[in-house]
């Protein structure tokens, strides 16, 4: 059992040099402490915010920087990629129709990257 993931949750890219928070958007009008996330809170800069820089060769601007530096890797400023909802979400408990986002699911970038929940935003509700 997962702890249900709020705005303010931190994130962490498994390509990705800095952690990052999550945004929820209260347009689901359901709230643990905050407002409680769905698995289609995965928008890019409007929910999923950059981690810093990216190191993911996937990253067609990493790509060309680290080829442009001869082979030497090259970061790149991260803009996140998620086009899938957060998997595998928590069927049991449905915020605006959709399953909530627990502490255990994980969100996939184009890039290659796979997003996790470092802390949830709240300690308060467990998802069942």
């Amino acid at each position: 059992m997962g702890v249900q993931v709020v705005t303010g949750a931190m994130l962490q890219c498994s390509f990705g040099a800095a952690p990052s928070s999550l945004v929820v958007l209260p347009a689901n009008k359901v709230m643990a402490t905050t407002p409680a996330a769905n698995i289609m809170d995965n928008k890019p800069m409007a929910n999923i915010l950059p981690f810093g820089m990216c190191m993911s060769m996937a990253n067609p601007t990493v790509a060309a920087a680290t080829a442009a530096a001869l082979g030497v890797l090259t970061p790149m400023p991260c803009v996140p990629a998620t086009a899938a909802p957060w998997v595998p979400g928590c069927p049991k408990v449905l915020i605006g129709n959709m399953p909530a986002v627990d502490s255990n699911c994980k969100l996939m970038c184009n890039w290659g990257g796979v997003i996790q929940v470092v802390s949830p935003g709240q300690v308060t509700v467990q998802d069942g």
